[in-house]
């Protein structure tokens, strides 16, 4: 389980977060939404260990900063907004980088089978620097799934931070990596995600984290916290759950059908 209780951050002078308290399952996608600027990434950076806090953070009741790198490393993977790279890595060696840091490095064939994971099978000898957006995106994915590719170990869950993971992404392609993260949870690990996509986060979570104004404003089932008022103080405009915007098209991705997690 992961509880983090009073995390307040402050960048110089300003308070980015205050008492924010938190809390995700083992065998859950736990999602933070809320508008741009509401802390939502840097609630999970504090989270992660990234940015310093007060406030107390226990994951598989531990305090991760009181772990070694290494078995921190064996324990969570952290997919970031952005991860720029400046070497001319291949597909396959930005993947294996998550090897270096796991606990799965001499499981064979595990580098093709994450690139697999993701739909880029026979993509390990591509430039990443040639990839689009959407593909780089997924191969940093493959990357941080090779980290923790099993999701329990030792009796113990392992867990996904995830930092937008959909966001370069076209539909297809989101359906099938929320595929894959409802598949990590399914099998016994913990996901802990910032989305930005309300529909999504109502298909796929089982937990809603609504932040605002660098606070928590709710936490909860998807059906107790995407409601009308909450997401309209959050958001700062109206919104309406199930209602028709107008008489036009009106389109939202499908759980299910063809995308699955393989």
């Amino acid at each position: 389980m992961l509880e983090a209780t009073g995390i307040t951050v402050r960048l110089g002078s300003r308070e980015i977060l205050t008492g924010v308290d938190f809390r995700a399952q083992p065998g859950q996608i736990t999602a933070i939404v809320g508008p741009n600027g509401s802390g939502k990434t840097t609630l999970l950076r504090a989270l992660t260990g990234e940015l310093s806090h007060d406030g107390r953070i226990r994951l598989n009741h531990h305090d991760p900063a009181s772990l070694r790198p290494w078995v921190l490393a064996g324990l969570r993977g952290v997919l970031p907004q952005a991860t720029p790279m400046a070497f001319p890595f291949t597909a396959a060696e930005v993947v294996r980088l998550g090897l270096m840091g796991g606990i799965e490095a001499a499981e064979p064939d595990l580098v093709p089978k994450a690139l697999a994971r993701v739909g880029l099978a026979g993509f390990e000898p591509r430039p990443y620097q040639e990839l689009s957006g959407g593909e780089q995106q997924r191969v940093q994915l493959a990357r941080v799934l090779a980290q923790v590719w099993h999701p329990t170990a030792h009796g113990q869950p392992r867990w996904l931070f995830l930092d937008e993971p959909v966001s370069a992404l076209d539909i297809g392609h989101q359906l099938q990596v929320m595929a894959i993260v409802r598949d990590f949870a399914d099998r016994g690990g913990g996901i802990v995600t910032v989305m930005h996509d309300l529909n999504l986060t109502a298909m796929f979570a089982d937990s809603v984290a609504l932040m605002a104004g660098g606070g928590l404003m709710a936490q909860g089932a998807p059906a107790e916290v995407l409601c009308d008022e909450l997401l309209s103080r959050a958001y700062m405009c109206p919104l309406r759950v199930n209602a028709l915007p107008s008489d036009g098209p009106y389109l939202l991705p499908q759980a299910s059908g063809p995308i699955a997690a393989e």
